[in-house]
């Protein structure tokens, strides 16, 4: 039974982890959004067109992003199950 403690406190640590670098790369990404944004703006050679496009990658990207994180927790979630099963 202490195996199964030492495991799940293992995973609920990586898991910790995990979330707290996840979410600090996604501050630097949405900071990062914001100096684009305003970069752009100020450039009077960028189209509409420039600017949708590049609209267009960041609304891929934060998809992508959430998608990975979805999936990272439904891992995480998937190991907690297996050690409450047991």
């Amino acid at each position: 039974m202490e195996t199964t403690a030492i495991a799940k406190q293992m995973i609920g640590f990586q898991k910790t982890v995990f979330d707290n670098s996840f979410n600090a790369m996604v501050v630097v990404q949405d900071q990062t959004e914001r100096m684009i944004n305003n970069f752009m703006t100020q450039l009077p050679w960028v189209t509409e067109e420039n600017r949708s496009q590049l609209e267009e990658t960041i609304q891929y990207t934060k998809k992508a992003r959430g998608e990975f994180k979805n999936a990272i927790d439904e891992g995480y979630g998937r190991f907690e199950e297996l050690f409450d099963n047991k």
